[in-house]
């Protein structure tokens, strides 16, 4: 089949992302750049069509001609797993991949982000934009606890990326519609089933959040996602996802146990692929105290001025980036422009 083919091709290009559209050539994304890949024929609609929905399973393609887009993931054997999103435009089929490499990427995380994965209870948060690398830091962060202490790890995704084979723990990932009927659903048994450390894979709703807290609380290390701007703002996301009685006692929940909150970003490397530019807000004292008092617009000056309880801007964040050669002064100069960083 064509699509296996190119996928193929992908992991050999080093490809970031594979676009396949109606009545054109597939492309490949290489360092953020779209790839035509001249040598194959226009991919036409009928074809197009037809291995799309051959690569899907029942439940799959009932999903996707009834709601018109679905993802899930499929795995091309000895080469790696992939991400798939299938979607309808103008009544054609339109597809993304995007692999899911089986040695987990080098990301040049701050070893200070790691040392985290020693807390016993706590929630964590990686926040911002899809295909920012939140999935690679939180599959990074598992398997490194995965391999240096004896814990029970429960994640639940939408669809299941990387794939964790145990080692010092016991590990089981779930995937929404296949294994459970939604995230707080899931998170509300996972809280019966002798946890150590809980991924949610995105917080999309209130009864979400409250569970998390909850875990966090009966002492679960909870990794999860959101889709924020920047660190600080994350705190604020939560608050506001509570009706106005709750919020008080929401603040004192999130004052004792939010650990810390890391944004971020990719950027290119010199030798190509990509690197993760971050924001790490760690909650000291002083921001306990002010997600309590409702200070949220202090958070920002607290990351920026503490030197001593490993908070990292965004700028400095770059400046160490560049500082080990990780990325050229070009673009150092022009994630700074882009971005209006001082």
């Amino acid at each position: 089949m064509l699509i296996y083919d190119i996928l193929k091709l992908s992991v050999d290009r080093l490809a970031s992302d594979v676009i396949l559209s109606p009545n054109t050539k597939p492309a490949l994304k290489i360092d953020w750049d779209v790839v035509i890949l001249e040598e194959y024929e226009v991919y036409t609609k009928e074809v197009l069509n037809s291995e799309i929905l051959s690569i899907m399973t029942e439940p799959q393609k009932e999903e996707f001609l009834q709601n018109k887009e679905v993802d899930f993931w499929i795995e091309v054997e000895w080469y790696c797993r992939f991400r798939a999103n299938a979607f309808v435009q103008k009544n054609w089929f339109w597809m993304v991949f995007r692999p899911i490499k089986n040695k987990l990427q080098e990301l040049w995380l701050p070893q200070r982000i790691i040392d985290f994965t020693k807390k016993k209870a706590w929630i964590v948060i990686v926040t911002w934009a899809v295909w920012s690398g939140k999935s690679t830091t939180l599959a990074t962060l598992i398997e490194h606890i995965n391999n240096t202490s004896n814990r029970h790890i429960i994640t639940v995704e939408d669809p299941i990326e990387y794939v964790f084979k145990n080692n010092k723990c016991v590990i089981e990932q779930r995937e929404v519609w296949d294994n459970t009927t939604s995230f707080d659903n899931w998170l509300k048994y996972a809280l019966r089933q002798a946890s150590d450390v809980i991924m949610v894979w995105e917080m999309r709703d209130l009864e979400t959040f409250r569970l998390a807290l909850r875990a966090a609380e009966t002492w679960n290390l909870v990794f999860a996602t959101l889709h924020t701007s920047w660190a600080a703002e994350s705190v604020s996301r939560i608050i506001s996802m509570f009706p106005s009685e709750e919020k008080e006692q929401v603040r004192t929940q999130l004052a004792e146990v939010l650990v810390w909150v890391v944004w971020q970003t990719l950027i290119k490397k010199v030798w190509g692929w990509r690197v993760a530019w971050i924001e790490l807000m760690v909650n000291n004292t002083a921001i306990s105290n002010m997600i309590r008092k409702w200070l949220n617009h202090q958070i920002d000056w607290a990351i920026e001025t503490w030197k001593d309880d490993w908070m990292i801007t965004m700028k400095k964040s770059l400046e160490w980036l560049l500082e080990k050669w990780v990325i050229t002064q070009q673009a150092f100069e022009e994630v700074q422009l882009n971005h209006q960083i001082k």
